[in-house]
């Protein structure tokens, strides 16, 4: 393809500045194909959330449930035992909504939503293209048709998604609330340096299913300033809370040229912790992005000279994963890890536009992350254009050079017996969690 180097654009040092198609890029960014606009609100009177109650659970507040010692020193054992009510919240927001998607008439039966309530961050991480510090954040009012839109689809799974979502604290806190009451699996992700212990207590408290907490390094790295050391006394309020509040935690890394040992590091943490981990294998943006500072020069992109250490640290990330290790990914997929890194992606079924979406600030709709920057038309909250024709040619290109570990178990499950073995084994533990991850 003429965009394309002999090697994988992830793995080159001066990546092109997208690496789809150059006719399929075309497409997707024609300057006269501009995105739909929010109408005006349906009132005169902008919609806005109802104010959070805080604290809805005040008992829950302090540590004095954690057992004792004969000492009378707190112990906290790193042991969870899901209630009944918290089962039937998990099987809600995602079980539920994967079996209408499967029997309702229809295309556009959504699981989870991104929901985009910011486009800047207080960070720069040097691979990172998406945010953009000139781009307002999401209204309320958007937010809130957001909300109660995909309410009435099938979409329970909801994912407050930036740039940094904390960058308004109160905003996220009155999201959380209102899709909490409205039935919401919600999920939270952050750089976690706002993630103050106070911003968890009112997360938690309003209903926060699990934190996504991103963390590339131990200690701070030139151009990976999500580091764990400035924020490790959030890390353990954090950890700790979890067995109060019920809600989980797990780190997700991205595999970069200089972060491999703090991986392991970063594993050995999240084990020794009680948590889960998520990876991915850094790539260059699949679009154009002319907010983008860092694509040229950039120390964070994996060469060719790195494939033998990167392929080790995967090896050793697989035999953590079958030793028990909790996991996002499978072990498929850490395996197909080397496969990309490559250049070598074979087409995997992905919904994304189907059983998963995105809605930026402005209130419009993509079907995936990486499509965040196109311009081509998708529709907007309560219309949207999702057109399974469309989706699948875009596909045939796309997602041959995407890597997202969410969407891909999501394509993953629409193998029903697939779904059914997990469910099995999920009823075998009585919903009690298992260890390895979703494929295993």
């Amino acid at each position: 393809m003429s965009t394309e180097t002999q090697d994988h654009p992830a793995a080159v040092k001066k990546p092109q500045s997208f690496r789809l198609d150059v006719q399929l890029h075309d497409l997707l960014q024609k300057p006269d194909a501009k995105r739909s606009s929010l109408p005006p609100p349906p009132s005169a009177k902008a919609e806005q959330f109802p104010t959070p109650i805080f604290p809805q659970h005040p008992e829950l507040l302090t540590d004095t449930w954690l057992p004792q010692d004969e000492h009378g020193a707190q112990d906290n054992p790193y042991k969870r035992h899901w209630t009944a009510s918290q089962v039937f919240h998990a099987m809600q927001g995602w079980m539920f909504p994967y079996l209408k998607s499967r029997v309702l008439s229809g295309d556009f039966h959504p699981i989870i939503a991104y929901l985009f309530t910011e486009w800047k961050c207080n960070l720069d991480c040097h691979y990172c293209w998406a945010f953009d510090n000139k781009v307002k954040g999401m209204s309320e009012d958007t937010a809130k048709r957001s909300i109660d839109w995909l309410h009435s689809t099938t979409c329970r799974v909801l994912a407050l998604m930036g740039g940094e979502p904390l960058l308004r604290p109160d905003f996220a806190h009155k999201v959380v609330y209102y899709a909490a009451k409205n039935g919401f699996w919600v999920y939270v992700p952050t750089n976690a340096r706002l993630l103050r212990p106070e911003v968890i207590d009112r997360l938690a408290d309003a209903g926060v299913a699990t934190i996504n907490f991103a963390v590339d390094t131990v200690a701070e790295k030139p151009g990976l300033p999500k580091a764990l050391s400035p924020v490790r006394k959030y890390f353990d309020h954090l950890v700790r809370k979890q067995y109060r509040y019920g809600y989980t935690v797990f780190f997700n890394m991205n595999i970069c040229r200089t972060n491999l040992e703090d991986i392991k590091q970063l594993t050995e943490i999240a084990h020794d912790n009680g948590i889960a981990t998520d990876y991915h294998i850094n790539e260059s943006p699949m679009l154009d992005q002319p907010q983008f500072k860092h694509l040229d020069d950039n120390s964070t992109y994996i060469t060719k000279e790195d494939w033998p250490k990167v392929d080790a640290l995967i090896d050793w990330i697989i035999e953590k994963n079958r030793s028990g290790y909790k996991m996002v990914n499978s072990v498929k997929r850490l395996q197909d890890m080397k496969a990309f890194m490559r250049g070598q992606v074979e087409p995997w079924n992905c919904r994304a536009g189907q059983n998963n979406v995105i809605i930026r600030v402005d209130g419009s709709l993509a079907p995936c992350f990486p499509m965040y920057s196109a311009s081509y038309d998708w529709g907007k909250i309560g219309n949207h254009k999702f057109e399974v024709k469309q989706l699948n040619e875009m596909k045939k290109e796309c997602q041959t050079h995407c890597f997202s570990t969410l969407n891909h178990n999501l394509a993953y499950c629409y193998d029903s017996a697939r779904a059914i073995k997990w469910v099995l084994k999920q009823a075998g533990r009585a919903f009690q969690g298992v260890s390895g991850s979703f494929e295993d």
